[in-house]
């Protein structure tokens, strides 16, 4: 079939603008890894943009050594894995119920899910009730406020719902009960769009910013989200330089420090993506077709 001459004018502008949109995405995460593994000289001079120059990794080396970041590096990893590991569960237990036309009161408690989607209670209600949880200081006021998403919920929900139905009613006639047919057939059959919702609650865990301003007061807690921004926007780093030996002060540039911590933040989800990325592509295309 051959394509108009309309048709190869909308696919190459798409090209472009998607072009674009890209560069504008990577060219910043280009700019900051070649601030962070460049000569310190190089960096004052302003001679940095796309390609290290002058090859070094003490930044990444001072970073280590003369801030929190290997601590916040690990409060984040916890945060992620619990959290990720505990909003899966939840989600998976409440949409799969939901799926089954069977459940009593089916249609009334989606549609009461899905009004927390368009009202909330809001900021202050939601301190409030962390507080009188007992909650504050402890990552126990991050995970349980998003334990569930109602978007994945649903998201998850329909995929567990298009499963044919001849698979279960086999489980039935060979004695499956809910749970067994849950665990030995509708999750290996929903890796794809398990694996979609994993990658979604990770990347917000990943960079939960401010419930841990709102909730964390201990600094030993901070994630990386907020102790990066602290080294970005305050002096707090350049003062934790000047502790350092006078021989390792002038090793590397605040800002070189700076980009080496956005880099330990950015990479750890830029490399877990490729391994998602198979079930990522089926999961986002959940309800596109049918059949």
């Amino acid at each position: 079939m051959r394509t108009s001459f309309g048709e190869k004018l909308f696919y190459r502008l798409n090209a472009l603008i998607l072009g674009l949109i890209a560069l504008s995405c990577l060219l910043p995460i280009l700019h900051v890894a070649a601030l962070s593994l460049s000569d310190p000289h190089h960096i004052v001079s302003g001679s940095v943009s796309l390609w290290p120059r002058g090859w070094s990794l003490d930044s990444y080396r001072l970073l280590m050594s003369g801030t929190r970041i290997v601590q916040a590096f690990l409060n984040s990893v916890l945060i992620t894995v619990v959290g990720v590991v505990g909003s899966l569960a939840f989600t998976i237990l409440a949409a799969y119920p939901l799926s089954r036309s069977y459940m009593y009161g089916r249609r009334f408690f989606t549609l009461a899910i899905v009004f927390t989607m368009l009202f909330s209670g809001g900021m202050i209600p939601t301190y409030l009730v962390v507080k009188s949880l007992g909650l504050m200081n402890t990552y126990g006021a991050l995970w349980l406020p998003a334990l569930i998403s109602t978007y994945y919920m649903l998201i998850m929900r329909t995929f567990f719902a298009n499963i044919p139905g001849e698979l279960e009613e086999a489980a039935r006639m060979d004695g499956c009960g809910e749970f067994r047919y849950l665990a030995r057939i509708v999750l290996p059959l929903s890796l794809p769009v398990m694996a979609t919702v994993a990658l979604f609650y990770a990347v917000g865990y990943w960079n939960s910013f401010v419930g841990v301003l709102l909730y964390i007061q201990d600094i030993e807690k901070y994630n990386l989200a907020v102790l990066v921004q602290q080294m970005i926007r305050s002096q707090s780093l350049l003062q934790e330089i000047n502790n350092l030996p006078v021989q390792e002060q002038t090793v590397v540039t605040p800002e070189g420090i700076k980009s080496a911590g956005i880099m330990v933040m950015v990479i750890p989800m830029i490399v877990i993506y490729p391994f998602l990325q198979k079930y990522f592509i089926q999961g986002v295309m959940i309800g596109a077709i049918k059949g």
